[in-house]
């Protein structure tokens, strides 16, 4: 039972990496990256480290899966990269952060409709809660909020939802770094035109613009996603995006401590009611280490995803 728990504390705590490494993203682009780019953010987010992933793992898709990782890689990559970096250059930071909050809430009415995945109701009130707790966030947000980016985060919640709930209904047939590279070799592809038809040129890079562009893509997406997809396949898919509140308490932090956004009483309160809902959505209906081995097989065997955890 004692290495039961541990492995699964372990899958927790991997799958956090990623949402705490997305919560980066806003405070790295404002501070460090070109302004007015998100395309090319986007592009060099996804396609060089998708290369190179694809470059260590050798292994293209088959059958099927040509189709289902041109899929996914839209939504996950090709859709998601562009409206992040809309959300992350439109809005302050903590706030484009928090507006990620309400993805629980995405993710689990779309792995009812696509998978049967029933979410606890006490899950549904930690995910009300963490949106309760992105409400105050929002509610005393600094100026410099934008239609365009409260249109680019809304729509990359939907998007990812979306991508994230189809990864549990396709069981993929590789390990979590081959399948990261396919997606992120799909969607730089069809964002290379899009970048080059709507934005032109690449803008000028410096040393500090660089070494943002290494973190986003190194960082921020080959590990945060192989994490991610790690413990989405392992865990149900509405405990899985309730760690991504990690996401704006990282984003808020960041921008409090690195852009001097606003944070008082009610802020501090709505990081504590994130948090809250975090830990709630993971301590709901643990199961027993018998129905943990009973039920692995229907959706991901145990052994692989929780070796990957160590």
């Amino acid at each position: 039972m004692e290495t039961i728990l541990r492995s699964r504390v372990g899958l927790i705590l991997l799958t956090a990496v990623a949402p705490a490494a997305w919560g980066t993203t806003y405070i790295v682009t404002e501070k460090f990256l070109p302004p007015d780019r998100p395309l090319f953010a986007a592009l060099v987010r996804a396609l060089p480290v998708g290369l190179a992933l694809l470059a260590w793992r050798r292994r293209l898709p088959s059958g099927d899966w040509w189709w289902k990782a041109v899929v996914l890689g839209i939504f996950n990559i090709g859709m998601f990269f562009p409206l992040i970096f809309v959300a992350a250059y439109y809005l302050p930071g903590g706030l484009a952060a928090t507006v990620q909050a309400s993805s629980p809430l995405a993710v689990m009415g779309l792995a009812w409709l696509l998978i049967g995945e029933r979410a606890a109701l006490a899950r549904v009130a930690a995910a009300l809660i963490g949106l309760a707790g992105v409400t105050l966030l929002v509610l005393k947000s600094p100026d410099g909020v934008t239609v365009l980016g409260l249109a680019g985060a809304v729509g990359s919640v939907l998007v990812s939802a979306l991508g994230f709930v189809l990864i549990k209904r396709w069981t993929p047939p590789v390990d979590m770094i081959t399948l990261v590279s396919w997606q992120l070799v799909v969607g730089g592809l069809a964002l290379l035109p899009v970048a080059l038809l709507v934005e032109g040129a690449p803008p000028a890079v410096d040393l500090s613009a660089a070494l943002g562009y290494a973190w986003i893509a190194v960082v921020g997406t080959g590990l945060a996603y192989v994490c991610w997809f790690t413990g989405l396949r392992a865990m149900p898919a509405g405990a899985v995006s309730l760690i991504g509140l990690v996401n704006p308490v990282v984003g808020t932090a960041l921008g409090v401590a690195f852009a001097h956004e606003a944070f008082g009483t009610v802020q501090a309160l709505g990081v504590l009611l994130v948090i809250g809902g975090v830990v709630l959505g993971q301590r709901v209906a643990r199961p027993r280490p018998e129905q943990m081995t009973a039920e692995a097989p229907a959706d991901r065997p145990a052994e692989p995803a929780l070796t990957m955890a160590r």
